[in-house]
């Protein structure tokens, strides 16, 4: 069995958020496919099987504590991955998966867009335990299947050391903090060049075994229509400050649904023996 190596919301290697993409010519057990993301010790593993209708696969995603509804950047690299080893000649793609169907688009040679849902938020109190568990005030907090909290500190979401065991306690399955990116003395602490960025977030999912995801698609199906709203734009250039870190290029599509575009990078191709 083939297991490609990518690179995600990236066109620089050892930068981005990597994911294991696996090529199944049929199913294995839930159990093979855990133990298989917990040996990739990545923050994703994808699974893929080709259906017998034209451009459609079925994708699984499990990461070390297990299977997962969304993944925006395993995604992605299953796109890159399909459409750059398999069916060169695709421009669109149809992963049947918990979430429903999510269609790909290449745009162009390395940047593909990612038909995703929006989580509905809902504005919630902030407690003093959120405060002490995360260590500062947030100005506001929301929960969808996340919990995202929103600053007006730059600074204290690119250098926040968080806890594993207090985020636990905390509700959502993954903790995001964002801030809008407005300080200018910041972009010398950020690798990817990028003229205008909108906002930037960091990413937390130690439920999941993770302590941080670098690069979250489906994060952003939390905080990219917060920040449209907020900043009252279309388009929105997000950046995830992670160590590793990356772009992701957001609009709101007429149907409510969000176009996520980014680009990916191979790192290697190996094989599995099972």
């Amino acid at each position: 069995m083939k297991q490609y190596i990518i690179d995600a919301f990236t066109d620089t290697l050892f930068s981005g958020n990597q994911a294991a993409v696996c090529i199944l010519d049929e199913w294995l057990s839930d159990e093979t496919m855990l133990l298989i993301a917990k040996e990739n010790n990545l923050s994703e593993t994808a699974f893929l099987v080709k259906q017998k209708i034209k451009n459609v696969y079925k994708l699984r995603w499990f990461t070390p504590g297990g299977e997962i509804d969304l993944c925006g950047h395993a995604t992605l690299a299953c796109a890159f991955v399909v459409m750059n080893y398999y069916e060169k000649n695709l421009k669109t793609l149809i992963f049947d998966t918990l979430s429903g169907e999510l269609t790909v688009n290449r745009k162009n040679k390395n940047l593909y867009e990612l038909d995703f849902p929006v989580y509905d938020l809902k504005k919630i109190e902030i407690t003093d335990e959120i405060v002490e568990l995360i260590g500062k005030k947030p100005i506001e907090v929301y929960l969808g299947r996340d919990l995202m909290c929103v600053f007006d500190d730059e600074e204290f979401i690119l250098n926040a050391n968080l806890d594993s065991e207090k985020i636990k306690k905390l509700d959502g399955l993954l903790l995001h903090i964002t801030a809008q990116h407005s300080n200018s003395n910041l972009d010398y602490k950020i690798k990817n060049k990028i003229d205008k960025i909108d906002c930037i977030s960091r990413s937390f999912a130690p439920k999941l075994n993770i302590y941080e995801d670098p690069v979250c698609g489906s994060g952003h199906c939390h905080i990219a229509p917060y920040w449209m709203k907020k900043l009252q734009k279309e388009n929105l250039i997000a950046y995830q400050a992670s160590e590793r870190s990356g772009t992701l290029y957001c609009t709101l599509a007429d149907n409510g649904r969000m176009k996520m575009s980014g680009k990916a990078t191979l790192f290697a191709i190996s094989e599995i023996f099972i």
